[in-house]
């Protein structure tokens, strides 16, 4: 009876300490996979959002594109 209840205890422990593991692990993906955002912009002309890394600034209006930049001058 001893035996049987001390590897029940060994095998709760070792399961217990490999699922432990895992979530250190997975835990660990979730923070690298973590994708850093950047500004969004609004177009002066049509209100699309978009990037402001693909955005063109003039004036400081943003915009979508030259076209837009030029139907707003007018």
């Amino acid at each position: 009876m001893g035996r049987l209840l001390f590897f029940a205890i060994i095998a709760v422990l070792v399961f217990w300490l490999i699922t432990r593991f895992i979530r250190k692990e997975e835990s660990q993906d979730k923070e690298s996979r973590s994708i850093e955002g950047e500004d969004m912009v609004c177009c002066a002309y049509c209100t699309l959002h978009l990037p402001r890394s693909e955005s063109i600034v003039i004036q400081d209006k943003y915009f979508c594109s030259k076209e837009h930049h030029r139907l707003y001058s007018q």
